[in-house]
């Protein structure tokens, strides 16, 4: 019966007869509230918090150190990318002839069980010998070190290169009192070529090579072995900008020569060999870049035989540098 509360599973009405409606209070609540925002939006989320905390690494990481600290380059301007903590050698050729070029060695790593030769006598004797640390290493460490590269059993690391700021060349070649003479890579981005043409600036008197920052060979372990040696001797300077590094030297009194196939005179009728001078060195093929060769105060050409040869930039290098001697 419609209305009798005491039937079974009937529910009892209220007095105050049917409720009013909201007047469109709740309308709100029934609307949507939009896309729902990104997890890293979202404070309380963990890939908010993750996010938050990379970010506080980051800030922290490159946060430079009180007082400029013991890692501060020269004069404050060189850098500015992270280094690697060190360098790695793989193989044994390797390893025999950096310790023969007199590389500075800080730790040689050798696989557990290795087969011994001559070479790997030589490096134990050789680590024995200059109280370099040997220690001992499963073949997948050693492929994990040197990024997969044939290691042979063996590896070795040396520390990271220590760049100079572009000017300090020039103060290094006033101590020596005789005309500057330095060189500076144009996009040589073998580390070989660095090392052969640091090899010709000890050779034939010169104070220094200059390298850009990016995509440009640094002085890598493969630079090191390359150059046999010089690279202890020879300063390696880098530059945020080769063409504002160029200018700067012009402005202190040096003439900038660059080396090209197309280049307005030969390199023996070069008459600025005498003065301080910077010799530009292009990548093969490539050549100079514009702006780089927009510097150059001259652009001279090495005479060849073979009229499409060309050389690399180590060769270009030495035989400049040689004119450059020959005429001082």
């Amino acid at each position: 019966m419609a209305g009798n509360s005491q039937r079974r599973g009937a529910v009892r009405g209220s007095k105050k007869g049917p409720s009013g409606g909201t007047g469109g209070k709740n309308r709100r609540s029934l609307e949507g509230k939009g896309p729902t925002p990104k997890a890293t939006d979202r404070p309380y989320h963990p890939a908010a918090k993750q996010a938050a905390k990379a970010a506080h690494r980051a800030a922290t990481s490159n946060r430079a150190p009180a007082g400029g600290g013991p890692n501060r380059t020269p004069r404050g301007r060189a850098g500015g990318k992270k280094q690697a903590e060190t360098e790695w050698i793989a193989g044994r050729n390797s390893i025999v002839e950096a310790l023969r070029a007199d590389l500075p060695i800080t730790g040689i790593y050798v696989a557990s069980r290795i087969e011994s030769d001559d070479r790997v006598k030589e490096i134990l004797k050789a680590a024995g010998d200059r109280s370099i640390p040997l220690l001992e290493a499963s073949r997948a460490d050693l492929d994990r070190f040197t990024e997969g590269a044939v290691h042979q059993g063996v590896a070795a690391t040396v520390p990271p290169y220590d760049y100079l700021h572009p000017e300090d060349l020039l103060d290094r070649a006033a101590a020596t009192g005789h005309p500057p003479l330095l060189v500076a890579l144009d996009g040589v981005t073998d580390p070989r070529n660095l090392g052969a043409v640091v090899r010709s600036v000890a050779a034939f008197g010169g104070h220094g090579v200059v390298v850009p920052e990016r995509r440009a060979a640094g002085m890598t372990a493969s630079a090191w072995k390359t150059s046999a040696g010089a690279a202890a001797r020879i300063p390696v300077a880098r530059a945020t900008n080769l063409t504002r590094a160029l200018q700067e030297y012009q402005q202190a009194g040096l003439f900038v020569v660059g080396l090209d196939a197309g280049g307005d005179v030969e390199l023996p009728d070069l008459r600025l060999a005498d003065g301080p001078i910077v010799v530009v060195v292009g990548a093969e093929g490539a050549g100079l870049s514009r702006l780089v060769r927009e510097t150059c105060d001259q652009v001279v050409s090495i005479p060849m035989a073979g009229r499409f040869e060309s050389l690399n930039a180590g060769v270009a290098a030495g035989i400049a540098l040689y004119e450059v001697a020959r005429h001082r």
